[in-house]
């Protein structure tokens, strides 16, 4: 009789399974839903930034909108409300936006300013921070002070105005970690079905192994083993193939300048996570084809 630890070395492996590891298509699977994984992980991780970074910006943050027609007494009414605020309780700061930037927020809509008569009235704008966050008592109190120093003074609290962004980000970043469920998921059947094709296809082979006293937790230990070696292949790649598309994609997306886009670039604890994801599908394939194939032996023989 062969004793069964020689049963169960590298040559026993590779007849039980039936495939070369590398001329397989597991590992290649395995690669693209990682990289996948990898894609949607940055993506969810640089919505979290950006809607982080936004939210901690814009906390205790007012604009302060002066809309008159009359050039000068909207000034006026500017640099009245900008004394009165500086004097304000709660205010940290406040200052007056330059004209040259406002005209160069606009220009996009409305092109080159104009001059004289044909000139675009244009608010002035006031950028103030409080001390807390803002709430509607807040708002209430500001507009009473400055009602009196500056009448066509608009007081809004800055959060405000990017509700729907935020509320956006947020649905594309539980979007996001959706897709990487998915993928999981998606991961864990490819390597189920992969296993009870192989068990299936050897089913004569575990049949003497079981005769010759081999247990199903050895058997189990073969399959989880090989699918082990074939997502430590194809998760290495895949997270390569992954982290070069983040790249490219966070070049692209950092060239377009926007204050919201370059505040979800990805830190070093962010990097350190999608390094992760290869390390964890590799877990996932083997513990889903360990348990595969237990169940399935419990059921053939």
């Amino acid at each position: 009789m062969v004793a069964l630890p020689q049963l169960f070395n590298r040559s026993a492996e590779s007849q039980l399974i039936g495939q070369r590891r590398l001329s397989g298509p597991m590992p290649w699977v395995i690669a693209i839903m990682v990289a996948l994984t990898v894609i949607a992980a940055a993506a969810a991780l640089a919505f979290s930034n950006a809607a982080g970074t936004a939210s901690d910006a814009l906390t205790g943050g007012v604009t302060v909108q002066i809309v008159d027609a009359n050039p000068a007494t909207r000034d006026g009414q500017a640099q009245a409300a900008l004394a009165a605020l500086r004097a304000a309780p709660g205010v940290l700061e406040a200052s007056l936006v330059p004209q040259d930037k406002i005209d160069r927020l606009i220009e996009p809509w409305i092109g080159q300013p104009l001059s004289g008569s044909d000139a675009i009235p244009v608010p002035a704008l006031i950028d103030a921070r409080m001390r807390g966050a803002v709430t509607g008592e807040t708002l209430g109190a500001l507009r009473r002070t400055l009602r009196t120093v500056a009448p066509a003074a608009r007081v809004d609290a800055q959060s405000g105005w990017l509700k729907p962004v935020f509320g956006a980000v947020d649905t594309l970043r539980w979007l996001a970690l959706m897709m990487v469920a998915v993928l999981g998921f998606a991961l864990a059947a490819a390597v189920l079905l992969a296993a009870r094709n192989a068990l299936g296809s050897n089913r004569d082979t575990i049949e003497i192994i079981h005769l010759l006293g081999g247990t199903d937790t050895q058997i189990a230990r073969i399959f989880q083993r090989a699918i082990g070696f074939d997502a430590m292949i194809g998760g290495t790649a895949g997270l390569l193939l992954g982290l070069a598309a983040v790249i490219v994609l966070g070049r692209q997306f950092g060239g377009l300048g926007a204050g919201l886009v370059d505040s979800g670039a990805l830190g070093l604890t962010d990097w350190l996570l999608l390094a992760l994801v290869p390390i964890a599908g590799i877990v996932l394939a083997m513990v889903t084809a360990r348990q595969t194939v237990l169940r399935t032996l419990r059921k053939m023989l």
